[in-house]
C-alpha cells in the first residue's frame, strides 16, 4: 500500500557561483555516454565522468549545487542505478534500492530523491530519502509514470504518463494525500515535464506538427502556449534558476543527426545553440 508523505517546504537552494549546465553526451565515435557541464554563455564541455564501459544519463543538481545524482548503465545495459557524485566528478555513491530506477528528481530540500522504477512491466514513481530509505511508491497505475519534478515548495510533483495507445500527459500528484491531477489533456503526447521555482511547468509535446515542441503550462493545466515552432524536435527542458530561460536539447527528424544544447527565453524569443560539435548532447540541467 502506498503511504501518504508530507514533505517539508522547500530549503534554501545555497549561493552557487556557478550555475553551470549538466548534460549528457555521446558520439558516433564514442557511443558511451558521459556527463559534462558548460556555462550558460557557451564555451568548452568539462567532462565529469570518463567510463569505457558504461553510460551516465539523466543528471540532476543537488539544491545546493554541490552534488549531481544520475543514472548509470551497466556493461550489459542493464540500469545499474541512480549514483550521486561531486561536481568535480569524485565521491561517487550509489542509491540503494535503485536498481533498474531511471529520473532522478532532487527535492528542493535536498533530502529526498524521486525517480521512476519498474514494477513489473511499467514503471512506477518513488520518492526516497537520499540514502535510499525508506523509498515511498506513490504511483499504481497500469501505465508509465516517468520524468518527476517537484513543485518549488515540495508539496508535489509532475510527471508525465504514457499509456499503452502511445499517449502521454503530464500529471500532478500532491505527497500529504498523494491525489492525482491530470495537468494536459488524454490523447497528448506529452514528455519530460520541469516545474520552474516561478510556478510553470515546461514540457516537450509531439503536436500536429509532427515535431516535438516545448509548452508552459500552469500547474492547474491553464495558460497552456507553445514557445518553440521549429520544424525540428526539442525535448528536455530545464528551467533556469531565475525562472527566465529554459535550456534543451534540439535535434532534427532522423535519430542520426546531431543533437544540439540550445537556450531560449521563456517568452520564446533569444534562441541561442549553446553546444556545436558533431555529437548527441541530452538531458541538460540548469545548476540552481
Amino acid at each position: 500500500m502506498a503511504v501518504p508523505l508530507t514533505l517539508g517546504a522547500a530549503g534554501d537552494a545555497g549561493a552557487a557561483v556557478d550555475h553551470s549546465i549538466v548534460f549528457a553526451r555521446y558520439t558516433a565515435a564514442a557511443p558511451v555516454e558521459d556527463l559534462y557541464t558548460i556555462s550558460p554563455g557557451g564555451g568548452t564541455p568539462v567532462a565529469l565522468t570518463h567510463t569505457s564501459t558504461v553510460s551516465d544519463v539523466m543528471p540532476t543538481w543537488s539544491p545546493d549545487g554541490k552534488r549531481v545524482a544520475f543514472v548509470r548503465y551497466g556493461s550489459g545495459g542493464a540500469i545499474d542505478g541512480i549514483w550521486t557524485m561531486k561536481t568535480t566528478g569524485g565521491d561517487l555513491k550509489a542509491v540503494p534500492g535503485t536498481k533498474g530506477a531511471s529520473d532522478p528528481a532532487w527535492s528542493p530540500d535536498g533530502k529526498r530523491i524521486a525517480y521512476a522504477k519498474p514494477v513489473g512491466t511499467q514503471r512506477e514513481i518513488y520518492v526516497a530519502d537520499i540514502d535510499g530509505t525508506p523509498a515511498t511508491r506513490l504511483t499504481h497505475t497500469t501505465a508509465d509514470d516517468l520524468h518527476p519534478t517537484w513543485s518549488p515548495d515540495g508539496k508535489y510533483l509532475a510527471f508525465n504518463r504514457a499509456d499503452a495507445g502511445g499517449h502521454s500527459r503530464v500529471m500532478r500528484i500532491r505527497l500529504s494525500t498523494l491525489a492525482q491531477t491530470a495537468v494536459t489533456g488524454s490523447g497528448s503526447h506529452d514528455w519530460t515535464p520541469d516545474w520552474s521555482h516561478g510556478g510553470r511547468i515546461a514540457f516537450s509535446r509531439v503536436d500536429s506538427s509532427g515535431f516535438a515542441h516545448l509548452y508552459l503550462v500552469r500547474p492547474d493545466g491553464t495558460g497552456l502556449h507553445r514557445i518553440t515552432a521549429a520544424r525540428l524536435n526539442d525535448k528536455n527542458p530545464s528551467w533556469s534558476p531565475d525562472g527566465n530561460r529554459l535550456v534543451f536539447t534540439r535535434g532534427g527528424a532522423d535519430d542520426g543527426d546531431p543533437e544540439h544544447l540550445y537556450l531560449v527565453r521563456a517568452d520564446g524569443t533569444g534562441l541561442t545553440q549553446l553546444t556545436k560539435t558533431d555529437s548527441h548532447d541530452l538531458e541538460a540541467d540548469w545548476r540552481p
